[in-house]
């Protein structure tokens, strides 16, 4: 899946566009998935404006663990597993395992959420809206030129959620004023929004959904730094614009005093926002989230265990499909298995820590990167993502596991 070809004139590599868009867009969307457009909604709702501080940490904290990620696995030329086990032989493969894990559970609520789309877009059972959804995924991996298939989709769906998001924060008249104000002396501070939003947006597999997707496109090497980093900011500014749109377009209708519907939060606002036309929104926009969520988790979930057998190597496409198969079929016939996901999630949280910190380690180390030279505030400013995250994310472990059980 090579897509770069050389300049002629100067001898280097030359990048397609459409590669770095793909990536960039790709950690987008999969960062928006349905349950960033629950818990947004929930939290605003929780919040008010000073949500607006949750989202600008979280980006800063993103922003750090995305560039870190994405420039050693440039550097490197390896995935986020092969890493790992030149660090430490065998923690490739602890990190796989969870990475897969928290994929695979969390792609059943993708799949629930792509059927809740088309329900809200054209009425059908959100159960036959799963199967249909399922299959267009499934497309993706079955035509000749998979990678640039899902580029473009991440793409395309990344530029509608965007456009409509804005259009619906427009349209609310949020207190833009209120909202700038608290995002930096915010009135109430919240944690476990802080850390529920970060292991969301940057947690387990969606760190790795932008750099794998250059690697494999054969991006890597020093010399690529400059597009690794463009493609990492463009993801970044991407992000940050759905998150902020989503926020101001919430904050826009609670500060009306409209009562938000509890039992979908999501679509409770916009159709508030914009009547029956904003509920059609929320089902183009939800769908979107959650197909590329969907093709973004089974990707790189595969991704990370592509290098353990010559087999999965040779056959990555077919068990990428058979990834996305099993998340549809069992959102069809069981529904989305509460437990699992609660289980997920705090595995979730403590999966970015160890993979950031792994890879900060491996960047000091010649036989991984060679001579490069790795920037010390990305260093630091991701050693200190690695640490809130850590605590934060042992914390949630201890205070979920119990409730399950």
């Amino acid at each position: 899946m090579k897509e770069i070809k050389l300049d002629n004139l100067q001898g280097k590599p030359k990048v397609k566009k459409s590669v770095l868009l793909g990536a960039a867009f790709l950690m987008a969307t999969s960062s928006v998935g349905p349950g960033f457009l629950t818990q947004t909604t929930v939290f605003t709702q929780q919040l008010a404006a000073s949500f607006g501080f949750v989202i600008l940490i979280s980006l800063v904290l993103d922003v750090f663990a995305q560039m870190n990620v994405w420039r050693i696995i440039a550097v490197s030329g390896l995935r986020g597993q092969e890493i790992a086990n030149k660090v430490l032989p065998g923690l490739g493969v602890v990190l796989a395992v969870l990475i897969v894990m928290g994929g695979l559970a969390f792609n059943i609520g993708n799949a629930a959420g792509a059927g809740l789309g088309l329900n809200a877009m054209i009425g059908i059972d959100p159960v036959v809206g799963a199967l249909i959804s399922g299959a267009f995924a499934i497309f993706i991996f079955v035509v000749k030129e998979a990678g640039k298939a899902m580029d473009k989709v991440a793409q395309i769906a990344g530029v509608v959620m965007m456009l409509l998001m804005v259009y619906v924060a427009i349209s609310t008249t949020p207190p833009v004023g209120e909202a700038v104000v608290n995002s930096f002396m915010p009135a109430e501070i919240s944690i476990f929004a802080i850390v529920t939003l970060v292991g969301g947006t940057v947690g387990g597999y969606i760190t790795f959904a932008g750099g794998h997707r250059l690697l494999d496109a054969g991006v890597k090497g020093v010399e690529s730094l400059p597009d690794v980093t463009k493609s990492s900011v463009i993801g970044i500014i991407v992000t940050g614009i759905m998150r902020v749109a989503l926020f101001l377009a919430v904050l826009g209708v609670i500060s009306k005093g409209l009562k938000i519907d509890s039992t979908n939060p999501p679509a409770s606002v916009f159709h508030l926002a914009a009547g029956d036309l904003g509920y059609k929104m929320f089902g183009v926009i939800m769908w979107a989230a959650a197909i590329t969520s969907v093709v973004g988790a089974a990707y790189t979930s595969v991704s990370f265990i592509r290098s353990f057998s010559p087999v999965i190597e040779k056959y990555h496409n077919w068990i990428i499909i058979l990834f996305i198969s099993i998340s549809t079929i069992t959102f069809a016939f069981v529904g989305q298995p509460v437990n699992v996901l609660i289980i997920a999630g705090a595995l979730n949280a403590l999966i970015l820590p160890l993979a950031l910190g792994t890879l900060l380690i491996a960047v000091y180390k010649k036989e991984i990167v060679g001579s490069y030279k790795h920037p010390m505030w990305l260093t630091i400013g991701g050693a200190i993502v690695v640490v809130i995250m850590g605590y934060l994310g042992i914390v949630t472990m201890i205070e979920q596991i119990p409730k399950v059980f």
